[in-house]
Formats: structure tokens, C-alpha cells, sequence
């Protein structure tokens, strides 16, 4: 479920509810309209809000790959080359033990981090060179 679809299904109720009103259909208008104003503004103020987050992570990748220390510069690389190996392992069976249901969940979170923040990357550049 997206944003978009948990910010309308927070405002579904009151929407149903202004429906439901025994009130002229002029005024059932006005309050959605209303309604839907504030709907608006919320989802405004979540996307401003994750925008400003994927700077701020974007900022900090970029700060990291350019440091002058090799290991802050190549960490998250190395975890992803790493996360690959075990992957591909366990996927020919040449791990003594299969990877276990909480192995891939944190893969998959660090496979979707690292897409994220290589995007952030290369979005933070974008951003700095306007």
C-alpha cells in the first residue's frame, strides 16, 4: 500500500460521512471540497517531507563515497558484493546451510537500500549541479 492509497483510506470515512449528510447537495459539495482540500494539503506536506528525507540520504551517500578514507568510501559496495556471494551460494547450494527466511528479508532490505541510495546518489549530484 502506497502513501497516496493510506492517505485517502485515513480520509474515507469522513468522505462516506459528508455522503451520508442529510444537507442540501450544495452544501455536501462544499464540505467535500473542503475535505478534499485538507486531504490535499496532507499529501503535499508527506511528499515535502520525503523529499527533504531523500536529500538528507542522499547527501550522506554522497559524503560517504567521497571521503578520502577507503573503507567509509567502499562499505556499502563491499556489503552489497558480499550479500551477492551469499545469495548466489545458497542458490546453487554450495552454502553448508541454506539461508535462512530472516537472511533474505534483511538482503532484500539491503538490495532495496542500496538501489535507493545509489538513485539518492546520483539524484543528490542532479540537485547540486543546478
Amino acid at each position: 500500500m502506497g502513501i497516496v492509497e493510506l492517505i485517502a483510506g485515513i480520509f474515507k470515512p469522513a468522505a462516506e460521512l459528508i455522503d451520508e449528510l442529510h444537507t442540501s447537495e450544495e452544501e455536501r459539495l462544499q464540505q467535500k471540497a473542503k475535505l478534499l482540500d485538507v486531504q490535499a494539503a496532507t499529501m503535499q506536506r508527506v511528499f515535502d517531507y520525503e523529499r527533504a528525507t531523500l536529500k538528507d540520504r542522499a547527501e550522506i551517500i554522497n559524503s560517504e563515497a567521497q571521503s578520502e578514507h577507503w573503507l567509509t568510501a567502499t562499505w556499502r559496495p563491499i556489503t552489497m558484493l558480499s550479500f551477492l556471494v551469499l545469495a548466489v551460494g545458497d542458490a546453487l547450494g554450495l552454502l553448508p546451510n541454506p539461508l535462512r527466511d530472516e537472511a533474505w528479508f534483511l538482503l532484500e532490505i539491503g538490495l532495496g537500500g542500496y538501489i535507493v541510495g545509489r538513485s539518492g546518489e546520483k539524484l543528490a549530484k542532479t540537485l547540486t549541479q543546478k
